[in-house]
This record gives structure tokens, C-alpha cells and sequence, in this order.
């Protein structure tokens, strides 16, 4: 994200100004997609990891 996100503003700006209205791009919305990112991630590997920690490990080596 440290890279993405002020090489992504810097290329939108660069776009945007190509067009005769102007909208400004305010960092609020690269904060907001990024936190929505990392929290779909957390929330992902959270559910895959508490799921594959209840199963019991007899049940998946028989069905391997």
C-alpha cells in the first residue's frame, strides 16, 4: 500500500486532468479502499483459519 497508493494517486491526477472538468481527489478515498481491503482480508483468513482450527484433523485425513 505504501508504493499502490501514491503511485495511484499521482497516475488519477495525471488522468483526470486530461478532461475539462476538474474533480480534486481527496486522500480520504484511498485511505477509505484501503482499510476496506485489509479488513476483507483480516476478516477472510480470519474465518478460514477458526474454521480449519474447529474441524476435527481425523475427519480431513480420511477424506484424503
Amino acid at each position: 500500500m505504501l508504493i499502490a497508493l501514491p503511485l495511484s494517486w499521482w497516475l488519477m491526477t495525471r488522468w483526470l486532468d486530461n478532461f475539462a472538468y476538474h474533480i480534486p481527489i481527496r486522500p480520504s478515498l484511498f485511505l477509505l479502499s484501503g482499510v476496506s481491503v485489509l479488513l476483507i482480508t483480516v476478516l477472510t483468513i480470519g474465518y478460514q483459519s477458526v474454521k480449519a482450527a474447529i474441524i476435527n484433523p481425523v475427519i480431513s485425513l480420511r477424506t484424503e
